[in-house]
């Protein structure tokens, strides 16, 4: 294995513009809260003025409950006692509960987060950093999280949902022998199959199940697994969340960005509601006031403001929050410089700055995951057989086709040449028309549009003709695309961590590891 490109974000055409103009520090007010030793160094200091011995502490113990059942490095048993430290801080990346770990991607961020860790160590000595991944265990949505796909086959787990997917408990193991048939007769198959068997055992919950998959894959990196579903983290939100349920906060006081957000680029990613908070009972139910009473909507259940107050002070741990509100949440409970996400979790926690500014919390920087991409060489044979570049498949492809297509043609050729003697025709008449009446100049230049679009149709027609006629080129351009993007998607996206680990096992992860870009966000492009 071994890296053939690194493709700036900056230069692919799908990444949205606001992420580059993060990046770019291109975004008023976001300068501090991109990549440099200068603003981490920054955040230190912020940190340690903010985060308290209490906290710390709690979050130790917290910690060491949730992973008493694992079997730990030394590295994460060092980890967890320096947690305890003033001089320690995180480096967080969160993802949802996906079946087997769901797209690779998956895998990558967290490498990004461990190699980071490791960085901030080479340039802060004197400090310590320690990577956490947050499960997203509170998340209801189980149609997200209950599959995973191969090159070969799609699998899925189904389970009563409608709570937190996290507590569900794993009944249907099906997935498991069907998995065992692709998998078994690879080289390293067996010790997929072995960490698909320990980690969705029946009985175990989803929770359960991703805290033993990602120990498997990440202990001796020394990664930390942190559960947000936690009555004791929960407990140092009650001032936050009353806040929330009282003067709908994090709604009113993120307009002005959201609206900025709206303005220059659109949309935004996610839109908050009066009160970014769920109920948790057996189900997770959005929080609504109706003016009088506060609504757990779908359930008929119904609160003074007395009560959910009293409800909030008695079991915080029913009180969960939304997409916007975890980000608060994880960075009042962490002593946490730098969130890695991805572009949609970037472009949400942009939303949340002034919030952030108001409840006195300090804001991490913002890094971008990198993202990579496997091809084995007879892909890449095909690509320089054609002679195209990798970058091109991350361009406007069907362009890049349609010159392929038309490449060196005479027709096109001879087309493009009168259409510019035609151009430059008209622009004479246009001039001279100037000098005479009003109309005759407006019919001179709604001739020349009438024309210009007469070789516009020409040049489509030569397409579809071209199309027709190189049939077998098309189709090997399309292939070629699948090839690198199956599904028509970014393969990280599509591809569970196992297609690569089954060939080459933990040397896989190692490979990723090295090869992660830390400084910059990139596309990296390996052969296998």
């Amino acid at each position: 294995m071994k890296t053939i490109n690194k493709i700036s974000f900056q230069d692919i055409d799908s990444i949205p513009q606001l992420v580059k103009d993060f990046l770019n520090q291109k975004i008023e007010g976001f300068e501090e809260n991109t990549f440099s030793l200068d603003h981490f160094k920054n955040k230190i200091d912020e940190k340690q003025n903010t985060f308290t011995k209490q906290q710390r502490a709690s979050l130790a113990a917290v910690l060491e409950n949730q992973l008493s059942d694992l079997m730990l490095s030394v590295k994460q048993k060092q980890n967890l006692q320096d947690i305890k430290l003033e001089n320690t801080f995180t480096i967080t990346t969160g993802h949802q509960l996906n079946l087997f770990s769901g797209p690779v991607f998956f895998v990558y961020k967290i490498l990004q987060t461990i190699k980071t860790c490791s960085y901030l160590k080479d340039n802060f000595p004197e400090f310590n950093f320690v990577p956490v991944y947050w499960m997203a265990s509170e998340d209801h949505d189980f149609a997200e999280i209950n599959h995973f796909k191969t090159e070969n086959n799609y699998y899925e787990i189904n389970e009563k949902s409608g709570g937190a997917v996290g507590r569900i408990p794993v009944s249907d193991t099906f997935f498991i022998s069907e998995f065992e048939k692709e998998f078994k007769d690879f080289v390293f198959g067996t010790e997929l199959i072995l960490m698909l068997k320990e980690a969705y055992k029946a009985g175990n919950t989803l929770t359960q199940a991703i805290q033993i998959l990602v120990n498997r894959l990440f202990s001796d990196f020394g990664l930390l697994i942190l559960d947000g579903d936690s009555k004791e983290l929960k407990t140092q939100m009650k001032q936050t969340f009353t806040d929330e349920l009282l003067n709908f906060s994090l709604f009113e006081t993120s307009k002005e960005k959201v609206n900025l957000l709206t303005d220059k680029y659109g949309k935004v990613q996610v839109n908050p509601r009066e009160i970014n908070l769920f109920y948790l009972t057996e189900t997770r139910d959005r929080i609504d006031f109706n003016g009088k009473k506060y609504v757990i909507v779908d359930k008929n259940i119904q609160f003074t403001q007395d009560e959910i107050l009293q409800e909030l002070e008695n079991h915080p741990e029913k009180f969960s929050p939304n997409a916007l509100m975890r980000p608060v949440y994880q960075e009042t409970i962490l002593p946490n410089l730098a969130y890695i996400g991805g572009n949609a979790e970037i472009m949400y926690w942009l939303e949340l700055k002034d919030y952030f500014t108001k409840i006195k919390l300090p804001f991490p920087i913002l890094i971008p995951r990198n993202s990579m991409l496997f091809l084995n060489k007879k892909t890449l044979g095909k690509i320089e057989k054609l002679q195209l570049n990798i970058e091109d498949f991350f361009k406007n492809f069907t362009a890049i086709t349609n010159n392929k297509i038309l490449d060196n043609h005479e027709i096109l050729q001879l087309l493009e040449e009168k259409e510019n003697i035609l151009q430059q025709q008209f622009s004479e008449l246009k001039r001279v028309s100037e000098t005479t009446e009003k109309s005759f100049g407006n019919m001179v230049k709604a001739e020349e549009v009438r024309q210009m679009k007469s070789f516009e149709r020409f040049k489509k027609r030569l397409l579809h003709a071209e199309k027709i006629k190189q049939k077998e080129l098309l189709e090997r351009l399309e292939n070629l695309f699948l090839e690198v993007h199956p599904s028509k998607n970014w393969q990280e996206r599509v591809y569970n961590f196992s297609v690569f680990f089954a060939d080459h096992g933990t040397a896989w992860l190692e490979t990723c590891l090295e090869e992660m870009q830390i400084d910059e966000s990139k596309l990296i492009i390996l052969a296998i």
